[in-house]
């Protein structure tokens, strides 16, 4: 459920070129330069190694779309440190993925391995690199980077 989608070249077909795969992040829609679509084209991963993009028509393609995102521990970041999730507990959050979003009804999940977050309604564009915060009401509890 947190995991991005996996996609791989036989899943489309070959729409243009682009000056490298590390340029994109997902959820773009400026600069692909391709034209000729009834909407618009929108970034729903990256292949650095191939160099390649995938992209999807239309804001509603549900590869936009995740229901969670993973943190590994060395990137989550406790304001409130008192608070801290143990392994193996979870608590209901409001988080935020993206610069004055509005905040989102979710939970975070803590294990050994990682810190998961899932949202209470699929959220549109979680990218690996971006950072989430988590919220009681208006106080900020913690952040950390997203991770594929």
């Amino acid at each position: 459920m947190c995991a991005p989608w996996s996609y791989a070249k036989e899943d489309g077909h070959w729409t243009g070129k682009h000056q490298g795969a590390h340029f994109f992040t997902v959820g773009q829609r400026k600069g692909l330069n391709v034209g000729g679509k009834t909407e618009p084209l929108f970034v729903l991963a990256t292949d650095v190694v191939s160099n390649r993009i995938y992209v999807g028509q239309g804001q509603s393609h549900p590869g936009l779309f995740r229901r969670g995102l993973r943190i590994i521990p060395e990137e989550v970041h406790w304001i409130r440190k008192d608070l801290a999730l143990l392994p193996g507990e979870r608590r209901d959050y409001l988080v935020r993925i993206r610069y004055r979003q509005p905040l989102q009804k979710a939970t975070l999940h803590n294990r050994e391995d990682a810190l998961f977050i899932t949202f209470e309604t699929p959220q549109r564009g979680i990218a690996a690199g971006q950072f989430a915060a988590w919220y009681e009401g208006e106080e900020l509890m913690g952040s950390g980077v997203i991770h594929e």
